[in-house]
């Protein structure tokens, strides 16, 4: 018997992605969930063309808002998809059969193509990358975590799928900066909850480790240009992290002479 499916669209002002994930959804999903946390564009307008489900709520860190999204999905199966993913053929026939027959597994881990201004990584960490997308709805949530939380599955019978996601990360400087310049907020506020510290060691090695990790030791020079933007880009993370930590913990407040002034 074919277990029923409900895909979940997290989403905010996704009118340039909205369509084409929701479209690569069409012939597996049995229900459509889009997640929405304050679109002001043509998001909502644009779903609803399909008939999407629609639930809003103010967005407070990925896990919280997706934690919230799947006990509404109406069908015990869930496949979360960003709306800058798309579910390729291949993977919906997959997907299609795994459900059609007898479940092993109670989660699917799903590998992804990730491109970066519309060309393809595939080194750097990011041709192995993979998620944790397709579960049982009462069986499976998110850790409690600001950043990279994954799904916990809590039979822990996890299989994978060899069908990919392709995953549009970002299409300009701008993208890149906001998000992670709040991924380093939420890393270093995690890490100041946990009693991290902060210093040169931090600031200067850690940084450079991790581009040369992945720049050298998984060849991320194979992608020329785009590969040298996506290790770089890691490096100012891992460097940004830990100067809001140090800033946090360290950082003086600024004087206010207005209220000195009233003051006297």
């Amino acid at each position: 018997m074919k277990q029923k499916l409900t895909a979940i669209i997290p989403c905010k002002n996704e009118e340039l992605n909205i369509r084409s994930c929701v479209e690569s959804l069409l012939d597996i999903s049995d229900e459509i969930i889009v997640a929405d946390s304050g679109s002001t564009d043509r998001t909502m307008e644009i779903a609803r063309e399909y008939n999407c489900h629609i639930l809003e709520r103010e967005y407070i860190y990925s896990a919280d808002f997706k934690n919230w999204a799947i006990p509404q999905a109406k069908h015990e199966w869930v496949l979360i998809v960003d709306a800058d993913e798309r579910v390729t053929p291949e993977l919906a026939e997959e997907i299609r059969q795994e459900l059609q027959g007898v479940q092993h597994h109670d989660g699917y881990i799903i590998y992804r193509r990730n491109f970066i201004f519309g060309h393809e990584v595939k080194h750097s960490g990011w041709g192995t990358d993979n998620v944790l997308r397709l579960f049982k709805r009462d069986l499976s949530r998110y850790k409690n975590m600001k950043v990279h939380s994954e799904i916990v599955v809590d039979t822990g019978r996890v299989g994978k799928l060899k069908g990919k996601l392709e995953h549009f990360t970002y299409w300009n400087f701008g993208q890149i900066i906001k998000k992670h310049g709040r991924y380093a907020t939420w890393a270093a506020e995690e890490l100041r909850d946990k009693g991290a510290k902060s210093g040169f060691f931090h600031m200067t090695f850690l940084p450079m480790w991790r581009f040369f990790r992945q720049y050298v030791i998984q060849r991320g020079f194979l992608d020329g240009i785009p590969g040298l933007i996506v290790c770089t880009i890691s490096m100012y993370y891992v460097f940004l992290k830990y100067a809001k930590l140090w800033a946090m913990q360290h950082g003086l407040k600024q004087p206010d002479p207005e209220k000195d002034r009233k003051a006297g």
